[in-house]
């Protein structure tokens, strides 16, 4: 674990495209704050290694095995990660 997740939350919408791929919120949590930001690309991912070494805000992109974009957001302060798609932000 690289990051403190603070509370998770989750979006409506996100919930029913992870479990319509019967999947769980957890795994992607599990994913983002194992530093396994899939969808990013080299900027992005060092970006995130400097958020994460310097308590800045830390985003993850992945997609379901059904092809459906989530989007995982952890605040700079760790108090909250929230689950989301990318058209709720």
């Amino acid at each position: 674990m690289l990051f403190e997740l603070g509370r998770t939350v989750a979006t409506p919408g996100a919930l029913k495209t992870i479990a319509e791929a019967h999947q769980t919120y957890a795994e992607f949590l599990g994913r983002h704050v194992a530093g396994k930001w899939d969808d990013l690309d080299d900027d992005d991912r060092k970006a995130n290694e400097h958020a994460v070494a310097h308590g800045e805000r830390v985003f993850s992109a992945f997609h379901t095995v059904t092809g459906k974009r989530v989007w995982v957001i952890t605040e700079h302060d760790r108090s909250v990660t929230t689950v989301l798609l990318p058209d709720e932000y």
